[in-house]
């Protein structure tokens, strides 16, 4: 079985960013959104007109500065390679703690379909709180060029 991330979030987080599970080259390298063909990390950096560091803490620093939380729906399953067609025996992260514990989330994003899929598959919608996809930042996601993603990113983000 394969374990995902602790949620990143503290008492200012207002947004959630929800993936689905990390991937083999976040997993190997624990951190979120690892992998350099992924583009979230490019995709948030580009929404608030910010040079992106190398380091993985300052991206972390800048999510939480801007009320960002990042964790993924599934906290564990099986699956071979980082394709999430690929996952099998999913166990869910639990949504019901977190939103007890961070109260001030007022806006949860979906990174991908399928995260999203999970998110209705295990967990509720809660009032109050709006939910909405993005376009997956995955480099397996290329039917839609960086530019059509950022604009979405960026309409949805600083609503």
């Amino acid at each position: 079985m394969k374990k995902a991330f602790l949620p990143i979030a503290d008492t200012n987080s207002h947004t959630l960013i929800l993936g689905t599970m990390p991937g083999e080259k976040s997993l190997e390298l624990q951190q979120y959104y690892g992998n350099r063909a992924n583009q979230f990390w490019r995709l948030v950096y580009a929404v608030f007109n910010e040079p992106m560091p190398e380091a993985y803490e300052e991206k972390i620093a800048f999510l939480k500065q801007k009320g960002i939380a990042l964790w993924d729906v599934l906290s564990h399953c099986e699956r071979v390679g980082s394709l999430d067609s690929n996952i099998k025996n999913e166990v869910p992260n639990d949504f019901e703690t977190f939103f007890k514990t961070h109260p001030n989330i007022k806006r949860v994003f979906f990174s991908s379909k399928n995260a999203e899929k999970y998110y209705s598959r295990y967990a509720k919608k809660l009032d109050g709180v709006v939910y909405s996809a993005l376009p997956s930042p995955s480099g397996a996601h290329a039917n839609m060029r960086f530019e059509e993603k950022l604009a979405i990113w960026k309409n949805i983000l600083n609503e």
